[in-house]
């Protein structure tokens, strides 16, 4: 990746990493520990892009 980035991949980034925090405690305990994390967040580097 570039070492400039344009203001539109930042915000693109950002937004990226704001949705890979971990679901609430109350959701966690209420589904039994099923749901950890939002489906958004297992996003994986190598197999899909932001862009």
């Amino acid at each position: 990746m570039a070492r400039n980035k344009t203001p539109e991949k930042k915000e693109i980034l950002v937004k990226a990493n704001r949705t890979r925090k971990q679901a609430p405690i109350w959701v966690y305990l209420k589904t039994n520990r099923k749901v950890r994390a939002s489906p958004k967040s297992r996003r994986n580097w190598r197999r899909s892009s932001l862009f």
